[in-house]
């Protein structure tokens, strides 16, 4: 087994998770992480945890729930790493597990490169500040506006709460991304009004080569014009999926957009918007697919004050 590999587990759940000595700890994967699980599983044992492996059949898409056995083992575990190839982060099982105090970490679409590089190497003292600070400011605002090539969606977030994904989950209860880097919220079903110019990446598609545009009405897609754009369509489905269900900001300065949304939507200088699933967080859908959609640089307003001009944060 991959020694190294093994210390940056180790790494990740000491640091980010705080896993103690007599902890249980588990460890969900698929088939596609399991080299990379095998190592959190070897570190939670070396650092004196009850380590169990949960290997699943890989998910057909994100945000679609785990075997309910998984989903058992997760509520009454006091740690758990979910290493996927689709992701857990907007699942039941998810939000029950945190619910009933684990520390939850979700790694889904993570690659060998980015277990080692990029946003996983951030000072994650500096993401927590600028995190919580964008968090606080997306709880306080009541409307959002995105502007990019001419482009303009705007919706509310009136008395919604924002939510920090700092990338440190070292409370009961505390869950988020690994690596992470966003503050993020649920819109207001059903007021998005606009277009949106997307010239990231699309999870479950990866990097775009040709931009879409993505025109949203009452809340709702109804268009995504581009090479990848019935793709896009087609994950979602013809009903609740296609809701406008989320909002976030990227702010760890080390990640890089790879092609996995996981890396992608905590880029700082990018924003995101996700449709689908919105209940884990806030919102009120359950559509049982979440599909993120990254904008890079764009210009950000809340309550029609400007906090990012081209990609940079506004102090």
């Amino acid at each position: 087994m991959n020694e190294a590999r093994i210390e940056i587990a180790c790494q990740l759940l000491r640091d980010c998770l705080d896993v103690k000595v007599g902890e249980s700890l588990v460890v969900v994967t698929d088939d596609s992480r399991r080299d990379l699980a095998d190592s959190l599983y070897a570190a939670g044992k070396r650092l004196g945890a009850e380590s169990m492996l949960a290997v699943m059949s890989e998910r057909s898409k994100s945000g679609e729930e785990p075997p309910a056995p998984i989903a058992d083992a997760m509520a009454k575990a006091s740690v758990v790493v979910c290493i996927t190839r689709h992701s857990l982060t907007h699942t039941k099982a998810r939000k029950h597990a945190a619910a009933a105090g684990a520390r939850v970490a979700t790694m889904p679409g993570i690659t060998e490169d980015m277990f080692v590089n990029g946003a996983i190497t951030a000072d994650y003292g500096r993401v927590r500040d600028l995190t919580e600070r964008m968090t606080a400011q997306l709880s306080e605002a009541s409307t959002v506006r995105i502007e990019k090539k001419g482009y303009r969606l705007t919706f509310s977030i009136a008395d919604r709460n924002g939510v920090s994904s700092t990338g440190l989950y070292r409370n009961p209860g505390e869950s988020g991304n690994l690596p992470s880097g966003e503050a993020y919220i649920a819109p207001i079903e059903g007021l998005g009004e606009g277009e949106i110019w997307v010239d990231g990446s699309v999870a479950g598609i990866g990097a775009l080569e040709e931009p879409l545009l993505l025109r949203v009405r009452e809340g709702r897609l109804v268009a995504a014009e581009g090479a990848s754009g019935s793709e896009l369509l087609n994950m979602l489905g013809e009903e609740a999926g296609r809701t406008l269900a989320e909002f976030g900001i990227g702010t760890n300065d080390k990640a890089r957009i790879t092609g996995v949304v996981l890396e992608d939507e905590k880029v700082y200088g990018t924003i995101h918007i996700a449709f689908g699933s919105n209940h884990t967080f806030g919102g009120t859908v359950d559509a049982g697919v979440h599909i993120d959609c990254v904008v890079r640089q764009p210009d950000v307003y809340l309550d029609d004050r400007l906090v990012m001009k081209a990609g940079k944060l506004i102090d």
